[in-house]
């Protein structure tokens, strides 16, 4: 008689919620407790009181992912640092293979990544900086890295203006009826 044998089936990613400031110490740590972890990171220039000095910072601040079978997640949770697994009611939220390759993909390569924003088109935005601090408008449009268009509606009448991204605060849900429709001629379409 034959034995089939099963397949290995391989425990799924989670994200571990970390102590702020605690990403790196708690990648450490798990590595030493041979567990698969993954923290992904990019390079940024700090200014210090005396000089500009490169440093790693993580794309996700507060979390750290791991590979762990869910029932033995005592010994992830036990690490000093970590403060939960992210979770869907009581149950602790797997992340899909594709989603973390392709986060390995990227921390992987040598294009520059950063964290972004979760802003869509069509989303409320306030200015807060330079001289329109205060404005309120609706994102129009996304351009390059650096930039975001910002339509501020006077009189029912619009105006672009370009502005820094570093500059605007989301106010609101992204406007469905304005989500991934485009800016031209003084309205949307």
């Amino acid at each position: 008689m034959a034995v089939t044998q099963m397949p290995e089936v391989r425990p799924k990613w989670y994200a571990l919620h970390v102590r702020s400031r605690h990403e790196k110490s708690v990648h450490t740590q798990l590595e030493a407790k041979r567990q698969d972890v993954f923290l992904p990171l990019y390079q940024v220039n700090h200014k210090w009181a005396d000089r500009w000095k490169a440093v790693s910072l993580p794309v996700f601040p507060g979390y750290v992912f791991c590979r762990f079978d869910p029932a033995l997640r005592y010994s992830v949770l036990a690490t000093s640092g970590v403060i939960d697994v992210v979770r869907f009611g009581a149950e602790p939220a797997a992340i899909e293979d594709p989603e973390i390759e392709a986060v390995q993909l990227i921390a992987r390569s040598e294009a520059p990544a950063e964290p972004y924003p979760d802003i869509l088109k069509g989303q409320k935005m306030m200015i807060s900086g330079g001289p329109l601090n205060g404005l309120i408008g609706t994102l129009a449009e996304i351009r390059n890295r650096l930039r975001l268009v910002v339509c501020v509606q006077i009189l029912c009448r619009s105006v672009m203006v370009e502005v820094s991204r570093d500059w605007l605060v989301p106010l609101d849900k992204p406007i469905p009826a304005l989500a991934g429709r485009t800016y031209k001629s003084g309205m949307f379409r």
